[in-house]
């Protein structure tokens, strides 16, 4: 299962170049959008954080989408667990869809205010993977299944929780620093 694992995250590496453009083009978007927020006196955003985002979205699309042919796949499972203990290609299937959302779980409620509780996460994380089944299902370039759901908004909670702690880590070195001021 491990020599699975490693080689699609290997293989993933190489939409990071697709990411980064469209990071750029974002960064660049951004910063005039936000130039122009300072302007009219309104908050400025965190540009390098929804940047990060952008990026993880694009490279999270290629793997989701533009890896795969139209017209390859097509169904839905709808059966919870179907996918896990059938082989070690599934079961690196499982890990995989988690470790996809970990990184989009510390993302976004770094770029978004609005997603730093964690069930609005968690919520969104789940809306965004069922999304992205929908789609796969409509241009029959994945399988609509509730696993991938369910174990993408189990990568997405991991990632809230690592956002929190390192959000709380950094509060309380923040704090430490003004102190000893």
């Amino acid at each position: 299962m491990t020599e699975y694992i490693i080689r699609d995250l290997s293989s993933a590496v190489s939409y990071l170049p697709y990411g980064l453009m469209a990071g750029a083009l974002a960064a660049v978007i951004l910063s005039v959008i936000n130039n122009k927020r300072k302007r009219l006196g309104k908050k400025p955003f965190d540009v390098a954080a929804l940047t990060v985002f952008y990026i993880y979205l694009a490279i999270l699309a290629a793997i989701t989408f533009f890896s795969r042919e139209s017209g390859s796949r097509n169904g839905i499972d709808l059966k919870v667990g179907s996918t896990l203990g059938i082989n070690r290609r599934n079961d690196a299937f499982v890990v995989e869809n988690i470790l996809l959302f970990v990184p989009f779980g510390v993302v976004t409620p770094w770029a978004f205010e609005s997603l730093r509780n964690f069930w609005g996460g968690i919520l969104f994380g789940a809306a965004v993977s069922t999304g992205i089944e929908c789609l796969q299902m409509i241009t029959a370039r994945g399988y609509f299944q509730i696993d991938d759901i369910l174990t993408n908004t189990l990568g997405m909670a991991v990632g809230c929780l690592v956002f929190f702690l390192l959000h709380k880590v950094s509060d309380v070195l923040g704090r430490s620093r003004r102190i000893r001021r």
